[in-house]
């Protein structure tokens, strides 16, 4: 394994997601049912406005950020932050150390594999679902740079989670965190709503922090946005969010260390 760890994990990872082929199903079936009932809902706003807008988004353009923005919450364990604290807290973590390649870069790398099928099922489904629904998309190069955006969105949003729940190397908890963390991604991470549609103040603030690089990339570059520097800017934060999950988890296993000793 060295020297292609990283790949082995995750290609493992992806083998298993797709042998659990009833639970692959079900969290395909489980997307489609919030996306679409979600997607009514703005659509519905959208068509009843005056306008026919809702922050600058049609009626087409909602349903499509929608079937992209939802995928990045659902192709992943949504108690994750608190999964990985129990870990810690159980001492799963301790034992992981023994192996010869980075704790936190095999859970990243397991994560991913684990979410890529995840992510392919629900792309195509709520691409079905978009276009009944909604209609053809609104920019078929928005819809294309969504795809390698979904990956990233992802894969940041992973690499957040890590970082938060290494509080519990020392707060032995990490539950408060796994709390905060979906609330901050569902009002600034633009799972819901785009994040234009918030106060000014609101919106500012949002786009300087890593949740909007999670699910309003994917949902803006679907909704017919063609601005592939989004993409950078996740790219960005999942170099910033996979460095400090990694600092935090080495500066976590020195203190078990030291506890243990």
């Amino acid at each position: 394994m060295r020297g292609h760890w990283a790949v082995v994990v995750a290609t493992a990872a992806a083998r298993r997601t797709l042998s659990d082929r009833a639970g692959l199903a079900v969290g395909t079936l489980f997307y489609l049912l919030v996306t679409g009932v979600i997607s009514t809902v703005w659509r519905t706003a959208a068509g009843e406005s005056d306008t026919g807008l809702v922050a600058g988004y049609s009626a087409a353009a909602l349903g499509w950020y929608l079937a992209a923005s939802e995928v990045t919450a659902v192709a992943i364990n949504p108690r994750l932050i608190e999964a990985i604290g129990e870990d810690i807290a159980g001492g799963a973590v301790e034992s992981e150390m023994l192996r010869p390649a980075p704790v936190v870069g095999v859970r990243l790398a397991a994560a991913l594999g684990t979410a890529l099928p995840r992510i392919a099922c629900c792309a195509v489904g709520g691409s079905a679902l978009a276009l009944a629904t909604a209609g053809s998309p609104p920019d078929a190069a928005g819809l294309a740079l969504a795809a390698p955006a979904l990956v990233l969105g992802v894969a940041c949003n992973v690499a957040t989670q890590h970082a938060a729940a290494a509080a519990a190397f020392w707060l032995r908890d990490a539950k408060s965190a796994w709390f905060l963390y979906q609330k901050f991604v569902f009002m600034l991470g633009g799972l819901l709503l785009p994040i234009e549609v918030l106060p000014g103040w609101l919106e500012r603030v949002a786009t300087l922090l890593p949740f909007a690089a999670m699910a309003y990339v994917p949902g803006r570059l679907a909704s017919g946005h063609v601005e592939p520097g989004l993409l950078l800017v996740q790219v960005g934060w999942l170099a910033v969010m996979t460095a400090l999950a990694a600092l935090a988890f080495a500066r976590g296993e020195r203190r078990l260390q030291a506890v243990g000793a």
